[in-house]
């Protein structure tokens, strides 16, 4: 009849996941979590600036950034950063329920990101430090550039549950 939903009985919305969750055990130092490169153009900038509040010049002013030697508009350290963010990527629905939190968060920022780069985040695990009903994975973030140069290198942690 027309107005009433059409139910499958069949669907269930909590199956609807990615992939099956893994636990703390399930990963092992070296894995890693590439995330998928992207080119940052000019409304990358301008959502980050509105989003931020960062109002710097050398973020949204190429004349000014070109009188400071810059080819091009500057990204923000945290721009560079939020690439890295593991939601941009496979790795949360990897862990799926048993992801518990984002716990912590360091960067280096190595060289300069500019408008119209092509970034190439990565996750690699580089340390597990087990708890009694849970675990924190230990991550490596790197971002890279068309150029191959690496512009942020960092570490991020998470908790995780253990299996049971």
């Amino acid at each position: 009849m027309r107005g009433e939903p059409d139910i499958d009985a069949g669907f269930d919305p909590v199956q609807h996941a990615m992939c099956e969750s893994h636990f703390f055990e399930d990963v092992k130092i070296g894995d890693k979590f590439p995330i998928p490169s992207r080119t940052l153009a000019d409304a990358n900038f301008a959502a980050f600036q509105l989003a931020s509040g960062d109002n710097h010049p050398i973020h949204y002013d190429l004349p000014y950034c070109q009188a400071r030697g810059h080819e091009n508009l500057l990204a923000h350290g945290f721009q560079a950063l939020i690439q890295t963010a593991p939601g941009a990527g496979m790795l949360p629905h990897y862990f799926g329920d048993a992801l518990i939190a984002f716990i912590e968060q360091s960067s280096k920022f190595l060289k300069p990101l500019y408008a119209g780069d092509t970034v190439y985040p990565m996750l690699e695990v580089t340390g597990l430090e087990p708890g009694r009903t849970t675990g924190v994975v230990v991550l490596r973030s790197t971002l890279h550039n068309q150029r191959r140069e690496l512009i942020l290198e960092g570490e991020q942690k998470l908790l995780v549950k253990k299996r049971g």
